[in-house]
């Protein structure tokens, strides 16, 4: 039987001020916390000095661990109390000054850990009323934790694609990544509809244009400032199959076979060559799904079949077939 939630409220925010980067088992417990009041939606703003630097790739590998294992616990425990719509989302903002355009809904409460008075949060939010948090293990402040000491690249224009249906926390840290490696123009290649046509439950399946919006105002929400080209595609290649300009695709374990493809139609086509970025195929309760099987990669994921078979097993369209 699933845990009775406490959702006596609809929309809230956490606000995680962290010192170290890399001790994620600090967060668990807030994001428990708030994930389980929450009922429509919860976003989550994690606060660090490193977040004022340049994004690129020296950072790379912490940030990815960071939005995993964060997605994955809010996630899981949505799934755990059957709130499967339950929107969730994760921004990352530095500490030197507050965020002068923060994201605006109808918020209720914020959670927080740290300071919610600090001069880095918005004043928008610090007037909200709010809970402290504490977490299982206390941070040394003094011992902050910034990125490797490294050559850092970001690219001037990332390509990446997929079909993007009832965006998810898989979805939401690709696109992530891919932003947080793009300086100027991220171009993502959303599936067209009529290539979906044997999707399961397609009748579930969101219309291409609700799925760019959806798409956009993620990208928006996480990296505002970019240039966002989101277009309909028909294949696998998209813009990446005649575009010179792009310099980097960011796939997923599952979709790694895509990228050989269309780096066998650039070289075919005398383009230059992308670097790839590989991001981690996740599950509702795991931060990695350990294989390198495409099938099994297919079958284990968070997906967006899962949720349209939610939504079908909770509606009139199955209510009438029975």
């Amino acid at each position: 039987m699933a845990e009775e939630p406490n959702n006596d409220l609809n929309k809230a925010l956490l606000v995680l001020n962290i010192h170290d980067i890399e001790q994620l088992d600090v967060i668990s417990a807030p994001i428990t916390t708030a994930a389980k009041r929450t009922r429509s939606r919860l976003l989550i703003a994690v606060f660090h000095p490193s977040f004022d630097e340049p994004s690129g790739t020296r950072s790379w590998a912490p940030v990815q661990k960071l939005l995993t294992h964060a997605y994955v616990q809010a996630t899981g425990i949505a799934q755990q109390l059957d709130k499967i719509l339950m929107k969730v989302d994760i921004i990352l903002l530095g500490v030197r000054t507050a965020a002068t355009d923060p994201p605006v809904d109808d918020w209720e409460m914020v959670f927080y850990t740290g300071d919610v008075n600090g001069s880095h949060i918005p004043k928008a939010w610090a007037s909200l009323p709010s809970v402290s948090l504490s977490s299982p293990a206390s941070e040394d402040a003094s011992l902050v934790h910034h990125f490797f000491d490294v050559a850092s690249w970001s690219f001037p224009v990332v390509a990446l694609g997929g079909t993007f249906d009832h965006l998810h926390a898989g979805h939401k840290i690709l696109l992530s990544m891919a932003a947080w490696i793009t300086e100027q123009k991220i171009i993502v290649g959303v599936t067209d509809d009529n290539l979906l046509v044997k999707k399961a439950h397609r009748e579930m399946l969101e219309p291409i244009q609700e799925r760019i919006k959806g798409v956009h105002d993620f990208l928006h929400l996480f990296k505002p400032g970019l240039v966002y080209d989101i277009v309909p595609i028909a294949d696998v290649y998209g813009p990446t199959a005649w575009d010179p300009n792009i310099q980097a695709l960011v796939v997923s374990k599952e979709t790694l076979p895509g990228a050989a493809s269309i780096a066998s139609v650039r070289a075919e086509k005398c383009l230059p060559p992308l670097q790839t970025f590989v991001i981690d195929v996740i599950s509702a309760v795991s931060a990695d799904i350990g294989s390198d099987d495409p099938e099994a990669l297919k079958n284990a994921k968070m997906s967006s079949t899962f949720i349209r078979e939610w939504i079908f097993n909770n509606s009139g369209a199955n209510s009438t077939r029975n």
